[in-house]
């Protein structure tokens, strides 16, 4: 690929990674109130995951979505993800005083404006240069969506958490300021991007094969490894989200007595660990096959997590919540990854299949919950069982690294 068309493409990759910064920000941000949440309503085990239900719920509508930006355009897509995002944020503000349900019913708004802009981005930074470095891109690009993952944490445990644990009572209105900062910050970025100048790339310039020839199946639906794809991202959303859900309790059950302020500002170290692992894999990933690292990654990761649940508590818990975290920097390239994987080959079916692979999202809706119910419905041991529904997650996506991703 020329210089000037990489540098074509620059300005354009650094829009989408202030874009992929609030998607990490809002989207963590989310699963880090879950604790504060849980005791401001008074919910149970499964209820206070509800909230990863409403949220990536919304991605049932990313082939819709798909189908839509392929007719609107990235530009237009975005500009409609970051209208609902507001629209959102402020619903927010007076859904909070209407309970857990009505404050999920607003929720539910941001999340699909969050849909959109996923759909609408991933695939966008995927044709911005040459296919043999998609992923490093994506990997880039998720780095600065994970720096906003380490930020969020912060933020909920400093705004809302720690202003409101004074008074014993948690009021779950604390959160409608910061929703309305957070819904005119993006109204800004919506402003901005209304008057940006971006290159919408055109059919022929996704993912063309290396020797210029369009010998593409008749639809994004035809390609198994886009499928197998797919159903790896619904499991990957498991893990990703499953760690920072069940934190709180896990440190718990290890013997740790920390407090609502703690255990949020304590995720940091989480998604700290996704955010160096992204931006060691934007080398990695140039000089290694994705498919061998995704597979490493899973292994690791499994490892870390069954290592914390056979040491427990006792004299060495410490030892046993870092590993736990720690999971979170074997988890950081997956996502760019898997998509990169999945999508590879599409060429002009990178949008709708964008959308199929996006739409596995709702794994964070869904497999949190279940695993809540596993917890709430087993005594004494539901913790240790619920936490290793996360193995079958791994099991699946080195599957997937080694055999699935393959293009048939």
């Amino acid at each position: 690929m020329s210089k000037s068309k990489n540098n074509r493409f620059l300005f354009p990759l650094i829009v989408m990674a202030v874009l992929f910064f609030l998607l990490g920000f809002i989207t963590t941000m989310n699963n880090s109130l879950i604790e504060y949440l849980s005791k401001a309503f008074l919910l149970n085990e499964v209820e206070k995951q509800l909230i990863n239900t409403f949220f990536y719920g919304a991605y049932v509508l990313s082939v819709p979505v798909g189908f839509l930006i392929n007719r609107l355009g990235y530009k237009r897509g975005v500009l409609a993800g970051l209208a609902l995002v507001v629209a959102g944020f402020f619903l927010s503000i007076p859904a909070v005083g209407m309970g857990y349900y009505g404050f999920l019913s607003a929720v539910s708004v941001f999340a699909i404006g969050i849909v959109i802009l996923q759909v609408a981005a991933n695939p966008y930074v995927n044709a911005l240069g040459s296919p043999e470095t998609a992923a490093s891109r994506l990997t880039l690009t998720n780095a600065l969506n994970s720096v906003a993952t380490v930020i969020a944490p912060i933020f909920v445990s400093m705004i809302i958490v720690s202003a409101d644990s004074g008074s014993g009572n948690l009021d779950p209105k604390a959160v409608q300021t910061p929703f309305a900062g957070i819904g005119i910050v993006t109204l800004l970025i919506l402003v901005v991007m209304f008057f940006l100048k971006l290159p919408e790339i055109s059919s022929g310039e996704e993912n063309t094969s290396n020797d210029g020839s369009s010998g593409y199946k008749s639809s994004a639906f035809r390609y198994t490894h886009m499928w197998l794809g797919s159903l790896a991202i619904f499991f990957y959303m498991g893990v990703e989200i499953g760690i920072p859900s069940f934190f709180a309790d896990y440190s718990v059950s290890l013997g740790f007595s920390f407090d609502s302020v703690d255990k949020t500002d304590l995720l940091k170290y989480y998604w700290g660990g996704l955010m160096v692992g992204r931006v060691l894999g934007i080398f990695i990933l140039r000089k290694f096959a994705p498919g061998r690292i995704l597979s490493l990654s899973a292994a690791g990761a499994a490892l870390f997590v069954a290592a914390s649940l056979l040491i427990g508590g006792g004299d060495l818990k410490t030892l046993s919540l870092a590993l736990f975290l720690g999971s979170g920097l074997f988890h950081s390239i997956m996502w760019p990854v898997i998509f990169n994987l999945s999508l590879e080959d599409l060429g002009p079916h990178a949008k709708v299949g964008s959308g199929v692979i996006a739409t596995s999202v709702i794994g964070a809706a869904l497999l949190p919950p279940l695993m809540g119910a596993v917890q709430h419905s087993s005594a004494g041991s539901g913790l240790v069982l619920a936490i290793s529904c996360l193995f079958i997650y791994y099991a699946y996506l080195i599957f997937f690294a080694a055999k699935g991703s393959k293009i048939r």
